[in-house]
């Protein structure tokens, strides 16, 4: 028995053999939720050591194009948390989503849990529509799929905080997730899986969006990808037609900030350090 699932899906192998056909055809790009995934009372224990990434040597995003929080790797894991994410990185989920995703390359976790790990957005958050970043900023392999594990109970559609899958034209939301507790979102990364959670929440003060996030990364991608993404890139944001709030944050933003290619801003940032 499996302590961090819940009942439905302690078979993860035969539980993506019956959902790989629904994350293929999903729309706009290959994606899925589930809700109920985690074993509740584990996951419970996970949201109670949950820190308060306002505080502390954390990674703060306040721009016009997202205002959020990170951990920095495992650093404020608690002990349960440290349990689930290494578990997320073990072999068998890792085979998991090589089965649900029907990804032919195989799938590495990330133990550096770079840009992943912990995240937290209070009142107002947001993260404008993007596409991730293409390549690990240590090792350079592809990033082939997110996870996000949402851990917010009592939430309510008014509070906002959809997770939403975008239209290449960027012209509609086609699907969106709310993040509530122990749901979570599965989706491919590529140059056009547009993404976000673009309108500022609306939650209480003394509330926050909470969740857990997992990046898997391959040596190499089909050459279709591959020749789109055109070498490695930051995340690439990108502007909702007809909303002329994403005008005015545009705008405010000086975008030649997000330009330079991940693995040459980590470069420059450390050369800085040296100086």
């Amino acid at each position: 028995m499996n302590p961090y699932l819940n009942s439905q899906n302690q078979d993860l192998m035969e539980y993506a053999k019956q959902h790989k056909a629904k994350y293929r055809d999903a729309q706009p790009f290959p994606s899925i939720s589930f809700d109920n995934f985690f074993n509740p009372d584990f996951l419970t224990a996970v949201l109670e050591e949950f820190p308060d990434l306002s505080k502390g040597n954390n990674i703060v995003y306040n721009d016009p194009l997202q205002k959020k929080l990170a951990g920095n790797g495992e650093e404020l894991f608690g002990p349960e948390t440290r349990k689930l994410m290494h578990f997320l990185n073990s072999e068998p989920f890792l085979k998991f989503v090589n089965e649900i995703t029907s990804i032919d390359e195989t799938l590495f976790g990330d133990p550096y849990f770079s840009g992943a790990g912990l995240h937290e957005c209070k009142r107002g958050g947001l993260l404008k529509v993007h596409a991730d970043f293409n390549k690990h900023p240590i090792n350079a392999l592809d990033r082939r799929v997110n996870m996000i594990i949402y851990l917010n109970k009592d939430w309510k559609d008014e509070y906002g905080g959809h997770f939403e899958l975008w239209d290449e034209e960027m012209t509609g939301c086609v699907n969106k997730f709310a993040p509530t507790f122990n749901s979570i979102a599965m989706f491919s990364t590529t140059s056009i899986s547009y993404h976000g959670l673009p309108n500022p929440l609306n939650c209480p003060e003394d509330m926050s969006r909470k969740s857990l996030a997992l990046y898997y990364y391959s040596y190499g991608r089909p050459e279709a990808e591959a020749i789109a993404f055109k070498g490695g890139h930051n995340s690439i944001f990108v502007k909702r037609k007809d909303s002329s709030e994403d005008s005015s944050a545009w705008t405010a933003f000086d975008e030649s900030k997000r330009k330079k290619p991940i693995l040459k801003r980590i470069y420059n940032k450390f050369v800085a350090k040296l100086l």
